[in-house]
């Protein structure tokens, strides 16, 4: 069970469970620009394509913490994948 904007969702099975841009920026606790620029450093896998149609795997995203106090930080960002060395 996980919890996006307020609604809670039950995940089941093996296909990916894909959230829109606005929900995998709620997620982070980020603005939308990171996981568009994860996605094109290879950072994270972008499904889809075009304006409103792009889906992230919110268990590729870094989840928001919230401390004792209720303060909301950012998880550290997903790490690029090794290149091969020739």
């Amino acid at each position: 069970m996980c919890s996006f904007g307020g609604d809670s969702v039950l995940v089941t099975g093996s296909s990916p469970f894909l959230v829109a841009e606005d929900e995998a920026a709620a997620w982070t606790g980020r603005p939308r620009v990171p996981s568009r620029r994860w996605a094109h450093e290879g950072r994270i896998t972008r499904h889809g394509g075009g304006p409103g149609r792009v889906r992230h795997d919110p268990w590729e995203l870094p989840q928001k913490t919230a401390d004792d106090a209720g303060e909301t930080g950012h998880g550290p960002p997903p790490l690029p994948e090794r290149q091969a060395v020739a």
